[in-house]
């Protein structure tokens, strides 16, 4: 009888998994070797600054509001930290790494396979270093606008603000958004200018100009080796996503064995981590973080009787109260169906097309000629203006929701003299 071979499994193959963290770190910008990962598997000092600065180049590209300046490994690893922070990351273990950058490899590899798992993390690095060689104009990016980044510091006024100071400041915001238009429309017009000069320059026809980034190749013959560079890099990188692709799952078995040999986190403490590691002086520090504890318990058993006085003032408020609160759900769901409707209208008259999103091309072309890839001015005016429409009305709505929740409760308090805002 013949042995029934046993199929092989690409998983399975030797060298699969040094494959795999070598294109996911050919596609990373500036990827560390797979001998980096391997030592921080074993939590290895020398595998830390290069995490270290892998983590930092990745969360600044997904930042499109950060620069990518050189800084100082401790500045970067505090960035970092306070970026991961941001996004929510769960482990304390990566706050509790020193701001040096010689510790915490193993932290860093889990914070990068934790990024990894999160979002489409390659497919957002891959478009934000792609090269890009025609005039674009990005539509409807509500992801830039839904994810705004770090929250900016706050600082709080020490005495009373001038109302003279806040007119300056105004002023000055009404100056900068000026000069922003007057920018915009000059770069606008410099395009028409090209795409009008370059008219049949272009070997694609359905293009029919050239781009800016195409007229500098015309200019400077060396820029254009460059740019050869730039697209081979970028082949180079989209062939090791697309191998990343394939050996993914490899890698995902071998961050389970990661994981496991991690040793399991204790309970956050409750007094600050600087106490903690003064060696000798570490016994005289006992005595205040127990009264430390001992005050967090009492400020958390006095929030906890707040909130339970106001959950119960807010529900004794009667029934005024609660029909004013089911007439405004029922609102904000009619206001939700009328914005409903809308959308699939625009989507019927639309004829089922896809709503524009994203960077397109722009492309010139004559009023009766052919149209070319890409969208057309027309379509994008209409889908912003329906869309103007929709968040109009829904701001008209909100505001009148709000004005009749006023005077309901000013109705409510007989001494109270409400005068209502202007309308504008």
């Amino acid at each position: 009888m013949g042995r029934r071979r046993r199929r092989v499994d690409q998983a399975d193959a030797p060298g699969a998994l040094p494959e795999a963290i070598a294109a996911l770190s050919r596609t990373l910008p500036a990827g560390p070797s797979p001998e980096t990962f391997r030592r921080a598997k074993f939590d290895r000092p020398e595998a830390a600054p290069a995490l270290w600065r892998l983590l930092f180049r990745v969360l600044s590209l997904l930042r499109a509001d950060s620069a990518l300046a050189p800084r100082a490994l401790e500045a970067q690893a505090r960035w970092v930290k306070a970026a991961l922070l941001a996004q929510g990351y769960p482990r304390l273990g990566l706050a509790r790494l020193p701001d040096d950058g010689s510790q915490g490899s193993r932290e860093l590899l889990l914070a990068l396979s934790w990024l990894l798992a999160r979002e489409p993390l390659l497919e957002r690095l891959l478009a934000q270093t792609r090269v890009r060689l025609g005039d674009e104009m990005p539509v409807f990016e509500w992801g830039a606008l839904a994810s705004p980044g770090l929250p900016a510091p706050r600082v709080e006024a020490d005495g009373p603000v001038d109302v003279r100071h806040l007119q300056w400041l105004m002023g000055k915001l009404r100056f900068r958004w000026r000069n922003l238009m007057a920018s915009q429309q000059e770069q606008c017009a410099l395009l028409g200018k090209i795409h009008t000069f370059t008219r049949g320059c272009h070997s694609d026809r359905s293009l029919g100009h050239l781009s800016v980034a195409e007229t500098e190749l015309l200019r400077d013959p060396e820029g254009g080796r460059q740019l050869l560079r730039r697209l081979e890099s970028e082949n180079a990188r989209l062939e090791a996503a697309l191998e990343w692709r394939r050996r993914e799952l490899v890698f995902w078995q071998w961050m389970d064995t990661v994981l496991g040999a991690c040793p399991p986190e204790a309970s956050p403490p409750a007094f600050p981590p600087g106490l903690r590691g003064r060696g000798r002086r570490a016994e005289a520090w006992d005595p205040v973080a127990c009264e430390l504890q001992a005050l967090q318990q009492e400020l958390q058993a006095a929030v906890g009787a707040r909130r339970a006085a106001w959950a119960a003032r807010v529900g004794g408020q009667g029934p005024e109260w609660s029909a004013a609160r089911q007439a405004a759900q029922e609102a904000a769901r009619e206001a939700v169906g009328r914005e409903l409707a809308a959308l699939r209208q625009a989507w019927e008259r639309g004829g089922g097309r896809a709503q524009p999103h994203g960077p397109h091309r722009l492309v010139r072309t004559e009023a009766g000629g052919p149209g070319g890839p890409g969208l057309r001015a027309a379509e994008v005016i209409g889908a912003l203006r329906s869309r103007e429409a929709c968040l109009e009305a829904t701001l008209h709505q909100l505001q009148a929701q709000c004005r009749q929740q006023l005077a309901r409760l000013a109705g409510a308090l007989p001494g109270l003299i409400w005068i209502p805002p202007p309308r504008r």
